[in-house]
């Protein structure tokens, strides 16, 4: 393809279909550029490839969040801007390249709120000026917000933030499958790549499968990004490996890990598809039932006393009861596993959401590493796109739990997850607050947890607001349509209330056996204790042995509490086991298929 005919590629009723290469080559210098799929879930990895090796630079990165597409074309040195709400490799940690990028100060990096971003993809999509969205009150983001302005709403008078539109030249992404006009599905949770699709002007997509016209209309629960909103699709089965596509294929955790441990071969060489397509056991995975998980034997851990990481999950959990509706976040494996805890013993109609909202009231499965997203996404009763999600359940406050990890606290329950001042002057980046900013006031309850309670981790100020419970009392929160609940941090040493009236943290429970002094020495301010303050009770036996048989057979859970330095071989650890259960869960579901005669 010319020049001239790429650069005059936009959306019609009749995408183009050609290859991966050519698809590569409608990526332009300088093209703002956003990308589709969320966490490890369809990453367009083949495409991405393709544009690093092209050589294309001076990209301006846009997405929800940064992660591994993100280290790809950082390590092809195509970035020169990058505006994310949230970066991280999940559980593997934090993105060295970003960090090294931002960091260094060599590339801009602009942090947005969610819905900042939700907001302009809108107002580019529907060609108006700017949006309006609910500010992040207490909080130091709307001066991050490129062009954003508070002021008053023009008819109510209520002071609201106003965002112009952020406009895309090209949007990647990688979906299931596409049909011979064009039309192109999604299944299962969409991120924002609807939003990005129609604030893009090219929209390039790859497959892994090309389908007659009408096949579509046979599959049940999909979205369909129509065909006059598609440039041009290229047939790549396997081009979402080593992240996941469902039904086709689960994330391949195996060989992320040797990927990131890789450093010396490119990732651009490592994220090549084997020879042989995406591996069989994954493709096997991706059919496992949510029945045929469950009704796995529970595994049978020695009897021993509850661990830190146990007794928080179970307080958490407690926290939660048959009204709940609690949202998971980015990378969060302790709120999932309090969440899955409360519904399957004290709780079992509470609604849980996870990938972000995208799996909408999920079943309790066991957190099977490679096996969470394909049973949330059949047990939930629907997926959702970010964009949907915040308007639907966000801002009107329907959701009541939110549980965050933090890096920073301060003493006004203040959080800080973008980046710290080193006593030397330079910058630690942090991933970044995603929707933190938001959800710290649409959410009913705003929970924290720091998992090593620390004066670096809880300090007196925190440099940069990232979020906060800005709206803290009923007489804030009514007339903003908001619910007033709880404002808790957890740590492994206590419990911290927001007091409604001081305004600062206050000490409510201590964790079992931890002494006052030793809270107030591992504190970066002074700490009140509450009157009634009370030890934290330890986990029923029974509420253990869900925990630690049902819920989290794998111990996730423990991520949150090792250090950098023990990470890596607790990741080991649980690579290992998760596939001893998922050859489990696929045997399993062999024995029922020959019963049933039915092919995989």
């Amino acid at each position: 393809m010319n020049d001239r005919a790429a650069m005059s590629l936009v959306k019609s009723n009749r995408p183009r279909f050609t290859d991966i290469e050519g698809l590569a080559a409608m990526v332009r210098r300088g093209d703002s550029l956003g990308v589709g799929g969320h966490h490890f879930a369809r990453l367009p990895i083949a495409l991405l490839r393709a544009i690093a090796h092209s050589g294309v630079k001076d990209l301006h990165y846009v997405c929800w969040a940064g992660g591994l597409p993100l280290e790809l074309l950082l390590e092809a040195d195509a970035v020169a801007e990058i505006d994310l709400c949230f970066s991280s490799l999940d559980i593997f940690g934090l993105p060295p390249r970003f960090r090294a990028a931002a960091e260094s100060e060599a590339i801009p990096v602009r942090d947005w709120t969610a819905l900042a971003m939700i907001q302009a993809l809108r107002a580019a999509q529907q060609n108006l000026p700017s949006m309006p969205f609910q500010l992040p009150e207490g909080s130091d983001m709307l001066s991050r917000l490129p062009g954003a302005r508070a002021m008053p709403d023009p008819i109510a008078g209520t002071d609201m933030g106003f965002i112009p539109p952020l406009r895309l030249d090209t949007f990647v992404v990688h979906a299931q499958r596409a049909d011979e006009n064009g039309n192109v599905q999604v299944i299962g949770p969409r991120a924002l790549d609807f939003a990005m699709a129609g604030a893009a002007r090219k929209v390039l997509v790859t497959v892994e499968e090309i389908v007659p016209v009408g096949a579509l209309r046979q599959d049940g629960r999909q979205s369909v990004l129509t065909r006059n909103q598609v440039s041009a699709i290229a047939l790549a089965p396997g081009g979402a490996w080593p992240a996941s596509c469902l039904p086709f294929y689960v994330t391949d955790y195996q060989a992320l890990s040797e990927v990131f441990a890789a450093r010396e071969t490119p990732l651009a060489d490592s994220l090549q598809l084997p020879s042989d397509g995406v591996p069989k056991p994954l493709q096997r995975a991706a059919k496992v039932r949510a029945e045929t998980a469950l009704a796995m034997p529970a595994l049978a851990h020695d009897a021993e006393k509850a661990s830190i990481d146990e007794i928080i999950a179970a307080r958490i959990a407690a926290e939660l009861d048959n009204e709940s509706f609690a949202s998971a976040g980015a990378v969060s494996p302790l709120a999932n596993v309090a969440y899955r805890l409360a519904k399957a013993t004290h709780a079992p109609d509470m609604i849980i959401a996870t990938m972000s909202c995208g799996h909408l009231d999920i079943a309790p499965s066991p957190m099977i590493l490679s096996l969470i997203e394909s049973l949330d996404c059949e047990t939930a009763v629907t997926h959702a796109g970010g964009d949907d999600t915040y308007s639907t359940y966000y801002q009107p406050g329907a959701v009541t739990h939110e549980i965050v990890g933090a890096a920073q606290v301060d003493r006004r329950g203040r959080v800080n997850t973008i980046a710290l001042r080193k006593p030397s002057g330079g910058l630690i980046r942090l991933p970044g607050q995603g929707g933190m900013a938001d959800v710290a006031n649409m959410h009913r309850d705003y929970l924290l947890y720091i998992p090593r309670h620390s004066v670096q981790s809880l300090v007196d100020e925190v440099e940069i607001v990232s979020s906060a419970r800005g709206l803290l009392t009923p007489a804030e929160r009514e007339p903003m349509g908001y619910r007033t609940g709880q404002a808790l941090v957890f740590t492994d040493l206590c419990v911290f209330r927001l007091d409604r009236i001081s305004r600062e943290l206050i000490v409510i429970e201590t964790m079992p056996g931890v002494m006052q002094l030793q809270i107030r020495d591992a504190t970066g301010f002074a700490v009140t204790f509450d009157a009634d303050c009370r030890e934290v009770p330890l986990p029923s036996s029974d509420a253990l042995a869900v925990l630690r048989n049902r819920i989290d057979p794998l111990g996730l859970r423990r991520l949150e509490f090792v250090s950098a330095k023990e990470r890596g071989a607790l990741i080991a650890e649980i690579l290992a086991a998760d596939r001893a259960m998922v050859e489990l869960c696929i045997a399993a579901q062999e024995i029922a298929r020959r019963k049933l005669r039915t092919p995989w």
